[in-house]
């Protein structure tokens, strides 16, 4: 056989063969849900991809309501959530869901105001501009808590998630704590009756309703604050001390943790002098039994590789990873699903 017939038959070969290779890549695992840990979830999808070439992840940043609603219907391989599944709902899937928490973040307090003063805030003064009760940014009891800062005359714009969102559990979680009136009149979950404000989808509609709004107040996850170059403010905790959102007060605020056997806890309004009070974690959502052995078994190296490598990752973005104590007890539970 001549040169030329060789080499265009080596080339077509080697054609093939990557043809091959990139026709066993296409395995797609689907997720959707929390907007909350989007940034740290996007960064381990693109890195894993170079661990195993041969699965992705198609993540859609829709928030924990709708990852909790896939996950139920089994439109998706997981789901993603920041509030821990209720039981009723729990009850509807068709098969045993675990909880396998990733890491934990906080919900801050960003606001639009000139000059971007450094503010602190106490539970009564931001309950009490949630629930539409204090409605200026001069108010006396703003006022008291930040001597020497210059506070406008101007109207706060409260502005909150629209759509079904774990960063809302965790804000709602914390203000039932810290406020009967808000436990009575609006209470804790995905998604309330607001007694104020504007909307925004997602943590990304919400930090841009705040840039855009002058007066603007509201909560998003502290990354989204911090890559939006946003003012956020310190809180009050519960041990009376004003404590900024950090990767060190969530960690303090997650090691008080009662943690139970299915991993639903809360560690909202923590006990300690250096934790931050509206820190939350944030869970994936996997059915023990896997319907589909091939997925199910990638979904299982995924989930191992996040828990130990990509813990490593969290810091740099601002999420406090798992403690190693807590780590090792998840990892028992993902060696449970079954394939």
């Amino acid at each position: 056989m001549n040169p030329q017939k060789i080499a265009s038959r080596l080339f077509f070969g080697l054609g093939f063969a990557a043809f091959a290779i990139g026709a066993q890549a296409q395995m797609t695992i689907n997720g959707a849900g929390a907007t909350f840990p989007y940034p740290i979830y996007s960064k381990w999808f693109d890195e894993y991809a170079t661990v195993d070439p041969s699965v992705r992840f198609n993540y859609q940043s829709i928030g924990s309501g709708g990852g909790q609603k896939q996950i139920l219907a089994q439109t998706v391989d997981f789901g993603a959530s920041d509030g821990p599944m209720s039981d009723d709902n729990l009850a509807k899937a068709p098969g045993k869901l675990l909880h396998i928490p990733t890491v934990a973040g906080a919900d801050v307090v960003a606001y639009n105001l000139a000059g971007n003063p450094a503010l602190k805030l106490d539970s009564d003064t931001i309950a009490g501009i949630f629930l539409g009760q204090i409605k200026k940014w001069n108010d006396p009891k703003i006022v008291a808590l930040n001597s020497g800062a210059s506070l406008p005359d101007q109207e706060i714009v409260v502005v909150h998630r629209s759509d079904g969102s774990g960063t809302t559990y965790i804000w709602t979680d914390y203000l039932s704590k810290i406020s009967p009136e808000w436990k009575q009149k609006v209470g804790t979950n995905t998604s309330v009756n607001w007694p104020t404000g504007l909307g925004g989808k997602g943590n990304e509609g919400v930090a841009g309703q705040i840039k855009q709004t002058p007066g603007a107040a509201g909560y998003v996850e502290l990354i989204y604050a911090v890559q939006n170059k946003m003012s956020y403010a310190d809180i009050k905790n519960a041990a009376g001390e004003f404590v900024k959102p950090s990767l060190e007060s969530i960690t303090a605020a997650m090691a008080t943790a009662q943690i139970p056997e299915d991993f639903r806890f809360s560690i909202t309004n923590a006990p300690g002098k250096s934790a931050y009070p509206i820190s939350g974690a944030t869970w994936l959502l996997v059915y023990e039994r896997q319907k589909d052995a091939a997925k199910g078994k990638k979904l299982v190296e995924f989930l191992k590789w996040a828990l130990t490598k990509g813990e490593d990752m969290a810091k740099e973005l601002d999420y406090a990873p798992l403690a190693p104590q807590l780590r090792d007890r998840v990892l028992k539970r993902v060696d449970e699903i079954k394939i």
